[in-house]
């Protein structure tokens, strides 16, 4: 979807094709008949752009930003780092612009955009979990039980306290300049803090628990 200030991407599919050293081939009797398909399902989705893995605009992405071109106007190209250049996998977006001289061979120029992830909490549990498989010997990996998903989020809490303590008693000893934004931003965050006795915290957090 397309509103004054951004673009949304909210789906996509793959399309195969072909490179070789100066050309590249798409399927788009593919494409055509995925969205076709893709319309049934969400008829208000339309295409904005294209997507490719890699961390780099390669010459062909010349090529199928150009058919691109006639399905939306100045479509947007994604990039996907699949090969974890910054052990991250990178998403990065791209509008273009002709560049060149009037009246000579004219160019492509590739503009960055800015990237915002967006994701509801139950997504990212999920993609959270499918990370995991990286340590696994196997790729396999089973859900946890209510009771270590708490215990792991009450280890990064923990890790994070140590982090915001560290910071205080640096800032007291003088060994890091106080910073007022900083400041503020914890002191709001310690006020949103529920004020909870241990023994009913214990009790919400019983009544709320599937251990088996």
């Amino acid at each position: 979807t397309v509103d004054k200030h951004s673009v949304e991407v909210t789906n996509c599919f793959s399309v195969p094709h072909n490179e070789s050293e100066d050309e590249v081939a798409v399927d788009m009797e593919f494409a055509k008949n995925m969205y076709e398909l893709h319309k049934k399902v969400s008829p208000s989705e339309i295409i904005l752009g294209w997507y490719a893995t890699g961390h780099d605009i390669t010459e062909h992405s010349v090529l199928i930003h150009e058919y691109y071109s006639r399905e939306a106007h100045n479509p947007i190209h994604l990039t996907v780092d699949t090969s974890l250049q910054n052990s991250r996998m990178s998403i990065k977006a791209y509008v273009s612009a002709p560049m060149g001289v009037p009246g000579k061979t004219m160019g492509v120029m590739f503009t960055p955009l800015t990237v915002k992830y967006v994701y509801y909490d139950t997504e990212r549990i999920g993609v959270d979990l499918i990370m995991k498989t990286c340590f696994s010997p196997n790729r396999v990996i089973g859900l946890s039980s209510d009771l270590q998903q708490v215990g792991s989020a009450s280890a990064r809490i923990q890790d994070t306290l140590g982090m915001v303590l560290q910071y205080a008693e640096d800032v007291l000893s003088g060994k890091v300049a106080a910073d007022n934004t900083v400041g503020r931003f914890l002191m709001d965050l310690i006020n949103q803090v529920p004020k909870i006795s241990p023994e009913d915290f214990e009790t919400m957090l019983n009544s709320n628990i599937n251990v088996s």
